[in-house]
């Protein structure tokens, strides 16, 4: 079995497609219109992509509290100069909590909260 995809449903494509390609550094691998009123764009470079859905007369999206997605940032000082720039706010960390990982949480423009983290090498 292989995972595949991960799907999030958004408000606004152009600024979640900004967020993934500039901040995250996902490419654009494909985007395409679903019929009428849906758009579909799948991001990434490796076998596992993000599928982002936008809904062009739907309701505003309601994004999981307890849900979020990882990507590694190394190092993650650098990744918090870019946020920085980018002006982006950090909504949780730097965290440590152990001597092998450390990361900081963002949220994305729906709400979504996204980890970024630095795995430290003894």
């Amino acid at each position: 079995m292989q995972f595949s995809w991960c799907t999030v449903h958004v408000n606004n494509l152009e600024e979640s497609l900004y967020f993934y390609q500039e901040v995250a550094g996902l490419p654009l691998e494909r985007r395409f219109s679903a019929g009428p009123n849906q758009e579909i764009a799948f991001l990434g470079s490796g076998e596992t992509k993000l599928e982002l859905i936008w809904h062009k007369d739907g309701e505003a999206v309601e994004v999981g509290k307890d849900i979020s997605i990882g990507f590694l940032a190394e190092p993650l000082d650098d990744f918090i100069k870019v946020l920085e720039e980018k002006n982006i706010p950090i909504a949780a960390g730097p965290i440590q909590p152990n001597p092998t990982i450390r990361f900081i949480y963002v949220k994305d423009p729906n709400g979504l909260t996204v980890q970024f983290s630095e795995h430290i090498r003894p």
